[in-house]
Order: structure tokens, then sequence, then C-alpha cells
């Protein structure tokens, strides 16, 4: 018997989250990386969109400031991203990546663009991007609602 928990949309979202975490996590871990999918997708932004604040980049990876703040100490004792005074805000600070940040980005890129198909391997290529839309949707249809809302 299946129990009623196993068909409710925000228990399988949090199962699939935890498969999506612990497979990047391993695959990471095989290829030598130390990065957490949180540090791959400040990486990620920053390689797009240099010289974000904190604050900014909270909202374009869908973080709470608080916490990201304490991933970006990490970050930054690791090498991996600058902190600069901002020359249009004194009280701010624009975010870079180091020449470490960026070889650790390029390592990983081609690591997690191969493990998105091992987190979906259930589904065939027709149905991973009918999910993936529909996930999309969702996503954005409900983005308000987090405490973390994506803001581009």
């Amino acid at each position: 018997m299946v129990a009623e928990i196993q068909h409710i949309p925000g228990h399988l979202i949090r199962r699939l989250n935890q498969i999506s975490v612990a497979v990047f996590s391993d695959r990471t871990a095989e290829a030598g990386l130390e990065l957490t999918p949180v540090q791959y997708a400040v990486l990620s932004t920053l390689a797009e969109t240099d010289g974000l604040g904190q604050a900014s980049l909270a909202g374009a990876v869908a973080y709470d400031k608080v916490t990201i703040g304490g991933v970006l100490d990490r970050m930054e004792q690791k090498g991996l991203i600058t902190r600069r005074v901002s020359p249009r805000d004194r009280r701010a600070r624009e975010l870079s990546l180091t020449a470490e940040g960026e070889a650790l980005l390029a390592e990983a890129k081609p690591v997690v663009a191969a493990l998105q198909a091992e987190i979906l391997a259930g589904l065939d290529t027709a149905e991973r991007n009918t999910f993936l839309a529909l996930l999309q949707k969702a996503t954005e249809a409900g983005n308000a609602l987090s405490r973390a809302p994506l803001k581009l």
C-alpha cells in the first residue's frame, strides 16, 4: 500500500530536491570538486553578471539575503569571489569571480550538465521537456509565495 503522502506535490517536490542535491553532491565529489548547488548558482550568476551586490545576487539565485551572506563568506575565504566597495554606493559591495572561481566553474559546468539527465532518469526526452516546461510554469506562478523569490 502506498501512503497518501506519496501523491502530494509538495512531498514529491521535496523528494526530487533531495535526489537532485544527492546526485549533485556525489558527482561533483567524484570529480574532485568542492562545490555545493548554491555555490554553483553563485558562480554561474556572477560569470554572467559581474559586479552584482549581495541583495541582487540573492534575488538572482532565489536565496534569502542572510543565508547567502554566509555562503559568500565561505566562497571568499576559498578565494572564489571578491567583494569590493561599489563606486556608486560606498555602503554596498560588488561581487566578482576570481580566477580560481572562474576555473572551478569551467571545471564544474560539464559535470553539472551531465548530471541533469540522471536527476530525471525515469523520463524520456519528450517527458523531460514537458516536465521542465511545467516545472518552470509552476515555479514562476508561485514565485511570489516564496520566502526567497527569484528577482531578475
